[in-house]
């Protein structure tokens, strides 16, 4: 009860709109399933629709029309189009989503707050108010200890995980009961099979770090980007971005780079240019992330689950931990995965070790390592164009 009311003082004025909004479709979805019995609602994070939410909806629409499934869609979206050229949509937040949301007999998203509204639906769904089902297709492999999605903090009915090593984690250690934890494959898995990779195309992607104290949703704008620029996190990535020697190798091997940091970081993203003809910064709004995991042949990151990604498709990266204490003790901690015993690139605490690899890599024209590509046997217990087709046969299976 503590916990309870913790989380319910944490609920703000635009929460309290959607309990009321919940009130009032809660009657309405009670008649409308009685005539869609059998509705999926699916969704990723309401603002796109290009992961695991989307290539599922997107393979039930194609190889089983038959079956009634929505998704959930910001109405400004960029990606709204093509999903409504593909099957029904819901303008995500609104009335119409919470009825839908209410009335599904499933509910499905890559993204643990993939519904109208994630305060409200919290409180509903953790507690125990709405037992509802909800399947947790994942953003990612999860590699880390992640306790918000243990399953005291979620209650998934259903949660996808694409490895061995993953599953017997999740199902071991995150407290769910038996049967929920299925080992399947991420949907968007099934699109990495046909790469047409650009040669020399350099790819650094880094993940976030929640201690900078900054997000996509904050209002100080001007403080944030004092902050930031001030950060160990801007002036390291920066360094390597904007280095004179990473401008060499590129000249010399004729590379290119693909800056395109975690979306948390995507307001500062102009600290970052330099002008050099080489380097791109991708923002989100004229980039997609998976295109750029397939276009590119060398991949630079630190700790984001697009590393396993790029290593499904057996190419070579090199990873830049310069905080790993500091990351596993402020933001995730460790779980099964070690770097240095499981990782699919060698780690590199420093500039110079980092950029001393990058040109060799180049002069090797990218060729991965024996090494990692054994470790890609070993890691990827299911290698395979099947995961949307596990996962929508799963879901049938269990809710049928």
């Amino acid at each position: 009860m503590q916990r309870f009311i913790e989380k319910l003082s944490g609920v703000k004025p635009w929460d309290l709109f959607h309990i009321l909004l919940f009130l009032l479709a809660l009657p309405t979805a009670l008649v409308y399933r009685l005539f869609r019995r059998d509705l999926w609602l699916l969704c990723d994070n309401g603002v796109e629709a290009s992961d695991n939410g989307y290539h599922l909806f997107e393979y039930i629409r194609r190889e089983h029309p038959e079956q009634d499934c929505v998704f959930a869609v910001n109405k400004d979206s960029r990606d709204r189009a093509k999903v409504a050229a593909l099957g029904k949509t819901v303008r995500y937040g609104s009335f119409l989503h919470w009825i839908l949301y209410l009335t599904a007999k499933v509910n499905i998203s890559s993204q643990k707050s993939g519904k109208p509204n994630f305060a409200v639906c919290y409180l509903l769904e953790v507690y125990g108010i709405l037992r509802n089902k909800r399947v947790f297709l994942q953003h990612g492999v999860i590699l880390t200890d992640i306790e918000f999605l243990y399953y005291e903090n979620t209650k998934m009915d259903m949660f996808v995980t694409s490895t061995y090593r993953e599953w017997e984690y999740v199902n071991s250690h995150y407290g769910y009961p038996e049967g929920v934890v299925k080992l399947l494959g991420l949907p968007r898995f099934d699109k990495l099979h046909d790469a047409d990779v650009t040669p020399r195309q350099i790819l650094i992607m880094p993940t976030w770090r929640d201690w900078l104290g900054t997000n996509a949703l904050a209002k100080n704008a001007e403080k944030d980007r004092a902050n930031f620029t001030s950060s160990e996190y801007y002036k390291k990535w920066s360094s390597v971005v904007k280095s004179d020697r990473l401008r060499e190798i590129c000249e010399k091997y004729g590379c290119t780079v693909m800056f395109c940091p975690h979306r948390d970081t995507q307001r500062f993203i102009d600290l970052f240019e330099s002008g050099d003809p080489y380097l791109t910064i991708c923002d989100y709004d004229r980039f997609n992330v998976q295109e750029l995991l397939k276009s590119s042949a060398f991949m630079v990151t630190d700790y984001s689950s697009v590393q396993i990604d790029f290593a499904y498709m057996k190419k070579p990266l090199a990873y830049f931990h310069f905080d790993y204490d500091d990351y596993t003790k402020r933001h995730y901690h460790k779980g099964y995965y070690d770097y240095e015993r499981d990782g699919f690139g060698p780690v590199f605490g420093d500039e110079s070790s980092l950029l001393d690899y990058i040109e060799q890599a180049a002069k090797n024209n990218f060729e991965n390592d024996e090494k990692y590509l054994d470790r890609h046997k070993a890691f990827f217990t299911l290698y395979d164009a099947d995961n949307c087709k596990r996962n929508y046969e799963a879901i049938k299976e269990r809710y049928k």
